[in-house]
């Protein structure tokens, strides 16, 4: 049987709550990875309804928020809580290599996924170079990988 009331132990648990530990840090883990032209990242948020996300961005600054409801209902005697619940909130600072008019979400099994495409003046580009020697009368052109 589980001990319903110990003073140290719900000290403990609020601790973890606000700070978060090593192993399960609080608000959203994430991942971030380039692939291609493509930047994603993927934030674990499992039980929450997707009508309760929201995301904006602003400038360059990314901004998601989830809301987790208690399912607990108000007349049941807690034995344990583990989960947290209620607002939640993460910020990324994109850089400017990023297209943030074009950013794609989708919210499967608990993962939210968001892929930014990289801004076309950040992708590299072949730069084409003309030479008009007086000596040479015709126009090389050359091209090198900016």
């Amino acid at each position: 049987m589980l001990l319903q009331h110990d003073p140290f132990r719900e000290l403990d648990r609020l601790t973890q709550q606000v700070f978060g530990t090593v192993a399960r840090p609080t608000g959203m883990p994430l991942d971030a990875w380039r692939e291609g032209d493509d930047f994603f990242v993927e934030l674990d948020l499992p039980g929450i309804d997707p009508g309760r996300l929201d995301i904006d961005v602003e400038r360059n600054v990314l901004t998601i928020k989830a809301e987790r409801l208690s399912r607990m209902p108000d007349a049941a005697n807690m034995v344990a809580a583990e989960r947290p619940w209620g607002v939640f909130s993460r910020q990324l600072i994109l850089g400017d290599a990023l297209d943030t008019e074009r950013v794609d979400a989708d919210y499967t099994a608990g993962v939210l996924r968001l892929r930014i495409p990289v801004a076309e003046q950040a992708k590299p580009r072949k730069i084409t170079i003309t030479s008009s020697d007086a000596d040479t009368p015709r126009t090389e052109t050359a091209s090198i990988q900016a």
